[in-house]
């Protein structure tokens, strides 16, 4: 597949675009970390912001506190989630799943 030659502006801006989701994204993790964004409210969130519904379910996992890259391997795998997954493939069953997983275990 070839990629579509960008202007230098075209590229700017791509660029400022993907800074701005990144910083979306590490904020969320953050907020997750610290305990001030919680994991239902970070799904509901993705269903209107685009930059956190591409982040993915085992870096989400990962920000939890406790949570390892061994330990989201497991979850996901308990939960019938692929490790490429984001949070925008997760279905209505396994965001459920997820939510309810990590309610027992806190």
């Amino acid at each position: 597949m070839n990629l579509p030659h960008l202007s230098q502006e075209q590229r700017a801006d791509a660029r400022v675009k993907a800074v701005a989701a990144r910083a979306v994204r590490s904020q969320a993790k953050q907020d997750l970390k610290t305990g001030q964004l919680s994991v239902g409210a970070l799904l509901s969130a993705a269903l209107d912001e685009p930059a956190l519904d591409r982040l993915r379910v085992s870096d989400l996992l990962e920000a939890l506190p406790g949570i390892g890259k061994v330990r989201a391997t497991v979850i996901m795998s308990e939960l019938g989630i692929a490790p490429t997954r984001r949070v925008r493939g997760l279905g209505v069953h396994q965001r459920r799943a997820l939510i309810d997983y990590l309610g027992k275990k806190s």
